[in-house]
């Protein structure tokens, strides 16, 4: 009994250290993302209490599943309980749905990895970097779409299509890069469009 008292005493002190430096990398990656790239561009707060729950979440459950043996199955089907899981009394967007992936993902990755503390510094700092520059625009601008019900039918000839760019962007604000027309109801003179812009 003595014996066993010292094995698990001598393992908590073994795994502690491990543990306290593959959390603090993890809280560090998320918090650097969430507040250094998502709340810079979204400028969003109601969804950090979702990023950080789900991330720690996930780290604590899959690193003490990973002290037993199991299976890379069994990994990835942890990881996709997570990753498909919606909230089903409010929408969220793609976009909040990628970073709450992400989220999970960091911290899948610093609980299960048996890599060197390098090497879990590496890949959190390569997936923020990589996620700062897809939403900086500095590989590809970013597009946004709105869909808007126009009440001037008379403009929808392609000959007017300049004209009512114009109208639009004088209603709108921002610079239109094209239109995709949808639905049109003669009866209300009104038609469904979609509006294409580049992010400021």
């Amino acid at each position: 009994m003595q014996f066993l008292q010292f094995s698990l005493d001598t393992a908590w002190v073994e795994i502690t250290p491990i543990l306290g430096v593959k959390l603090a990398i993890d809280l560090l990656a998320v918090l650097v993302l969430v507040r250094g790239v998502y709340l810079r561009k979204h400028h969003r707060t109601d969804l950090f209490l979702t990023f950080f729950s789900f991330n720690v979440i996930v780290f604590f459950i899959s690193y003490l599943l990973n002290r037993v043996e199991m299976s890379t199955g069994a990994a990835f089907g942890l990881f996709a309980i997570f990753s498909i899981l919606r909230y089903r009394t409010e929408g969220i967007s793609a976009r909040d749905m990628t970073y709450l992936f992400l989220c999970i993902a960091i911290g899948l990755i610093n609980a299960v990895s048996r890599g060197t503390i390098a090497e879990h510094f590496i890949i959190s700092a390569f997936i923020i970097l990589l996620t700062f520059l897809l939403e900086s625009g500095f590989v590809l601008r970013n597009r946004s779409c709105m869909k808007i019900v126009f009440d001037r039918t008379d403009l929808l000839h392609p000959s007017k299509r300049a004209e009512l760019i114009l109208v639009l962007e004088d209603k709108m604000g921002f610079k239109i890069s094209h239109i995709e027309v949808g639905d049109v109801d003669f009866l209300r003179d009104s038609v469904m469009l979609d509006i294409y812009y580049v992010n400021a």
